[in-house]
Order: structure tokens, then sequence, then C-alpha cells
């Protein structure tokens, strides 16, 4: 049976089988699986059981070593020994992570990515071990940064971002589960110190919250993946109304009709826009922004020309169409 969003995994079949029904369902023929192994349980589990599977394309692995900690040059031996040992072609990149204007836990995400794209081919499958305690705790954390159903969606088991496929076949998978398989196959891993650290708000909510959560509510890692994937069915309609609704305004790749724009609602036009912004791989603007830039959209006169400024270009509106310009654009 193959795992998907909107079928629940069958927890009778083996962690194998279950592995090898997401990676059949996804039809990646003789393409490499590239493992992205930090040497945590996690990975270190994933890269075993793709092995086990003997897949046409083979499994080869990528290591990011953020030089974040004094343990990181001891986590890429750990790595680079585990990977000699089972005969698994490793790559070990070096990133330097900046964590101004934003904190350091999506700065090395950004970094991590960034060097994994250069790495790969475009469009590579790249797995990645998140299980179904990453899902809940990604829930969590963006429902109180306040995100919309996109944000609620969590982590896709199946997603092109950063200019790479990034598959997590592990998403039904508790982190108990994970534990239980390493132990019982022997397996060695290596512990992120940072992870005990609840300074930081994502283990502040895996250490404090959730377990608190889960002892009135033992079911709550399941519920809160079910809603996760009940929000990205939600998030995934919005999308094909977003993409209807640029065929009605569209005047090219980058122009849209201010007249047509006109015409949506504002809940609709809020939606197209973060859409489009979305599909050409710009940051979204937070709400009141955007909130305001519709208002401009919608009611600025004929000699106004109201522009939304992003780090990747602008928004800016004028001559009856809304243009979307790429810094260095005219």
């Amino acid at each position: 049976m193959a795992v998907s969003r909107n079928r629940p995994p069958d927890l009778t079949i083996s962690l194998p089988e279950r592995l090898a029904a997401f990676l059949a369902e996804r039809q990646l023929g003789a393409a490499t699986c590239q493992v992205a192994l930090s040497g945590g349980c996690d990975s270190v589990s994933l890269l075993h059981l793709l092995l086990r599977l003997r897949l046409p394309g083979g499994v080869a692995a990528v290591h990011v070593h953020h030089g974040l900690s004094p343990n990181a040059d001891a986590w890429a031996a750990f790595c680079q020994d585990l990977c000699a040992q089972w005969a698994v072609p490793l790559q070990v990149l070096h990133v330097q992570v900046s964590s101004a204007g934003e904190g350091l836990e999506a700065a090395a995400r950004q970094a991590r990515y960034a060097a994994i794209a250069q790495h790969l081919p475009p469009g590579a499958p790249l797995l990645l071990a998140q299980h179904r305690g990453d899902q809940a705790e990604t829930l969590l954390f963006n429902l109180l940064r306040g995100s919309g159903v996109q944000g609620l969606a969590a982590m896709r088991p199946d997603r092109c971002q950063y200019g790479l496929r990034l598959l997590r076949p592990l998403l039904d998978v508790s982190r108990r589960e994970l534990e239980t398989y390493a132990t019982a196959q022997g397996l060695t891993w290596v512990e992120d110190e940072s992870n005990s650290d609840s300074r930081f708000s994502r283990n502040f909510l895996r250490r404090d919250i959730l377990p608190s959560l889960a002892e009135r509510f033992p079911a709550t890692e399941h519920i809160l993946a079910q809603t996760a994937a009940h929000c990205a069915e939600a998030a995934d309609l919005l999308d094909e109304l977003a993409a209807s609704d640029w065929q009605l305004v569209a005047q090219g790749e980058a122009v849209a009709s201010v007249t047509g724009l006109r015409t949506l609602s504002g809940a609709r036009l809020k939606n197209l826009l973060r859409w489009r912004l979305r599909t050409l791989g710009w940051q979204v603007p937070g709400t009141r922004r955007l909130d305001e830039f519709c208002r401009q959209i919608q009611g600025a006169a004929a000699d106004r020309h109201p522009q939304l400024q992003l780090p990747q270009g602008c928004m800016r509106m004028g001559r009856g169409s809304l243009r979307w310009l790429a810094h260095g654009q005219a």
C-alpha cells in the first residue's frame, strides 16, 4: 500500500516496506537517492533503511558542517566513518552561518539548503529524515507565529524547494518507532547537544510543551500531524484557486491587469499575490504589509504607483498593470 498524505499508513507494514511504497509512488527510477545525513538517530536510520531496499539508482549522502558546535568536526568524522563502513558515497559541505536579520535556526537551514543545491543536480531527490514528531512540532511552531494554512500545512512529504526535490518519507513515523528500529538494528548515532537547549523555540516545544500535551491528550502527535495534512489539502485548494485567478488577470509572465485584480475579493487578491510570490520563489510579506498593498491596488488613483519592496525585488503598480520586478530590472 502506498503511503500518501491522504491515506493513513498501515502500521502493520514494516518500516522498510512503508519506505519502499513511498518511493515507488514517486517513480524516482534510476535517480540516486541523496540522504541529508546529520549523524543523528533519524538520518542514520533513514540511510540504513534505504540501503536495505537496494534501490536501482543507489544511495549517497551529504553532510553539512555548520561549524556552530564544538562537536561539528566530530559529527562530520562520524558520518565519514559510517559511510565508509556502509560503502556510501558522502560529500561533506562546509558553510558559514550568519543570523543577521533572522534567527540562527532559520539562517542555518537556508545555508544548508543553499550549499546542497549547489552540490546536487537541479531537481535531484534529497531525502530528509523528519518524522511525525517533527511535523507536530512544526505545526505548533507555525501556529504560534500566526501562520495561515500554508504554514499550518507544515512539512510536505514531496516538495520542490531551494532547487531541490525534498522528500520526507518518515512523516508518518513516530520518534519512538525510529529509535526502536535503530536500537534493534544495533545502529549508533551522535547527539546534538543543542537539542536539549530550551532557549530555542522548537526545543522548548519538543521538550516542554508537547510532552505536557501528550499527558492530557495521548494522541497529540498524531492529531497535530493529521491537522497538518488537512491544512495541506486546504492550501492546495487555495493554490488551485489562485492559478485559476491568474489565468483571468495575467498579461504576461510577470504582469497582471489591475482592472482584473480589482474584480477579486480582498481574500482572493491576497491569496493570488501570495501564490504568485511563492511561484517566483520570492519571500511573502507579513500580513500587515500585504493588507496595505492590496488596499492600494484596489483603491489607488491612476496617477499613483504603489509598490511593495521585497528582498528579491518589488511589486509595482502603474499604467493599469501590476508588475513583479526582480532587482536589477528597470
